[in-house]
């Protein structure tokens, strides 16, 4: 089986910075993209950003240039720095990752549970 774990989430003032934290661990063979994505109230879950396991990365138009996405795949792990955060931006935050098991041909896409971000004044 195979866990992911965020950590990192709180309570942050506007134009503060939060670093999102999520480690993957099990029967891990390769692990393929890693991302995170949020769920607006109301809205379906959407992508922040995501990182493969070369280091190309994407983001979000509402987050490129504030939010940073890193991978260290010595540690199954992957980051989300997020620097000047505003309101809009507070929203449960879900790791996800596209990961290859031991003894399996095909990858699959697992989620973590979710940490809660809030940029409040």
């Amino acid at each position: 089986q195979v866990q992911l774990v965020e950590s990192g989430g709180g309570l942050v003032q506007p134009g503060g910075s939060l670093r999102l934290s999520c480690a993957a661990s099990g029967s891990i063979s390769r692990i393929n993209v890693m991302g995170w994505y949020r769920q607006p109230l109301g809205k379906q879950r959407e992508l922040v950003a995501a990182i493969t396991s070369g280091g190309s990365a994407n983001y979000a138009d509402s987050v490129n240039g504030r939010f940073s996405i890193s991978r260290d795949n010595a540690k199954n792990t992957v980051y989300l720095q997020m620097n000047s955060l505003k309101p809009e931006d507070t929203d449960v935050y879900y790791c996800n990752a596209d990961i290859l098991t031991d003894g399996t041909r095909m990858s699959m896409w697992y989620w973590g549970q979710g940490t809660q971000v809030t940029v409040s004044s």
